[in-house]
């Protein structure tokens, strides 16, 4: 039987890795886009990938950008998938803030190069596209958000994720196109970026405890999030595309925790008693009678988003896809990876 062949927009990544080596595991052929970097960052793949040169290899590296128009053509043709994953952003909210611009061109345009590519090579009825959309892009709505809750983007990252899911809807309506968005909810990871907020907190913690730091600053401690796990999340996508009929999928765990619980659900795995004490922006944790955890203004965002959790019934009826692993074995997880 002949093997399918999936290619990965943002290979590098958190959801990227776990993707590649969940399909190579399906006996699938992958291939990925990673940008041209003066800094290698594939330390999260080095794990399964092979010297070109090596027989019987099902795992491939190609350059390219989501800004590139040409690079995105020319990888398409030259690999002609079966199946697409788009997984590449500028994917921190934050951030999104210092560079809209930006942004936009990757997280907007990007996924539009990709389906015009399909079109222009009328590879409609060979290849499969998924489009990795946000539950940011719900934003001020009011939860539980489903597929058909109104949506309400409040930062350039959001806007520009909005943007990909209609024009994902658009080019599976006009052209044909197998394409379905997951809106995905927040899914971490221990090999989740650095800069993200749980990554953070499991770090700082460890720091702290290990007398590498002894501080650690954050924003706004009681925004609500759905986490689940990146590895839950990467199943649902390849769900989707299985599917006779394309769709657009909620994924989520229904599950609802502050940054605050996070924080505290963390500390317990590292047996650390933590003591909030004051309010607002004069909020502390401390631990041996000393402040550790300090809020800090320049960590809110100019429009924040306070509570988002998922209703993913559809996805459970028709994709027969739930989470697995709980935010306590989560937790446990990423901080075990941290220690080491």
């Amino acid at each position: 039987m002949k093997k399918k062949i999936a290619l990965i927009y943002g290979i590098t990544g958190q959801d990227g890795t776990y993707l590649a080596k969940f399909l190579l595991n399906k006996n699938y052929i992958v291939h990925g886009i990673k940008r041209r970097s003066s800094s290698i960052n594939t330390f999260r793949i080095d794990d399964i990938y092979k010297d070109p040169h090596v027989k019987k290899n099902d795992f491939f590296l190609h350059y390219g950008d989501l800004t590139d128009s040409l690079a995105v053509l020319k990888n398409i043709k030259l690999i002609q998938p079966n199946e697409i994953y788009n997984l590449g952003a500028q994917s921190h909210v934050a951030v999104s803030f210092e560079v809209p611009e930006y942004t936009a061109n990757v997280d907007a345009i990007g996924t539009l190069r990709i389906l015009d590519a399909i079109k222009t090579l009328n590879f409609q009825k060979k290849t499969k596209f998924y489009q990795a959309g946000t539950s940011e892009m719900f934003g001020a709505s009011k939860p539980p958000q489903n597929e058909k809750t109104f949506f309400d983007p409040r930062s350039p990252y959001a806007a520009a994720k909005l943007y990909a899911h209609w024009t994902t809807i658009n080019y599976r309506e006009a052209y044909g196109i197998f394409a379905c968005n997951g809106i995905l909810f927040n899914h971490e990871s221990p090999i989740r970026g650095e800069t993200f907020v749980t990554k953070k907190i499991v770090r700082g913690l460890c720091d702290i405890i290990q007398e590498k730091n002894n501080k650690l600053y954050l924003g706004n401690i009681y925004a609500k999030r759905d986490w689940g796990h990146a590895r839950d999340y990467v199943r649902a996508m390849w769900k989707m595309l299985q599917m006779k009929i394309p769709k657009d999928y909620v994924i989520a765990t229904g599950r609802q925790y502050t940054v605050k619980d996070f924080i505290n659900l963390v500390a317990k795995e590292l047996k650390m008693e933590i003591v909030w004490k004051g309010k607002g922006l004069n909020e502390r944790g401390f631990w041996k009678n000393k402040p550790i955890i300090i809020i800090d203004q320049k960590y809110f965002r100019p429009t924040e988003v306070n509570s988002l959790r998922g209703d993913s019934s559809l996805a459970r009826k028709e994709l027969g896809w739930k989470p697995l692993i709980g935010i306590n074995s989560l937790v446990k997880e990423m901080v075990m990876e941290e220690l080491k």
